[in-house]
């Protein structure tokens, strides 16, 4: 085993798998948080999934059941992909891709709410495109080396 695989392996060990770990973490709070009286307000409001989910997290944010489901999925890969670089790196851009296509979805949704779904609001887009866009910068800068960017080689371990 090179000690490439080694480090890799170990979890949450180096900057990309740490990073993984804490987006990770903050998905599982946020969702957590979305089925909190008080957090969440107002809570009766809150519908399975679409539109008619009126409960808003922060008071900003609408939710669902759907809707904080997927936060706790988002939360747990973070976790599970911290043990290993390549996973934690795939994840953070894909992730950002996936919250890039729900700004999308959207964009599209307010001007026709009958298909708003998850449901989402204009604060939830504004969040969509901020996490999408973090995501993805994180996956593609975190760890990297600079040296062997600038000098086209690679450092020796």
């Amino acid at each position: 085993m090179t000690d490439r695989t080694t480090r890799e392996t170990r979890y949450a060990e180096t900057a990309i798998q740490k990073t993984a770990l804490i987006v990770g973490i903050v998905f599982l709070i946020v969702g957590i948080a979305g089925f909190i009286p008080g957090l969440t307000h107002p809570m009766d409001h809150m519908r399975g999934a679409g539109v008619e989910s009126e409960a808003m997290l922060f008071g900003i944010f609408q939710v669902s059941i759907l809707h904080n489901i997927v936060h706790l999925l988002f939360g747990v890969a973070g976790l599970a992909v911290a043990a290993r670089a390549t996973a934690s790196r795939q994840f953070l851009i894909w992730g950002g891709v996936v919250y890039l296509a729900l700004w999308v979805f959207g964009l599209f949704v307010l001007q026709a709410p009958e298909a708003n779904f998850v449901p989402v609001n204009a604060a939830d887009n504004w969040l969509h495109l901020v996490l999408g866009v973090g995501m993805i910068l994180l996956g593609i800068f975190v760890g990297r080396d600079r040296s062997a960017r600038t000098t086209g080689t690679r450092p020796v371990s």
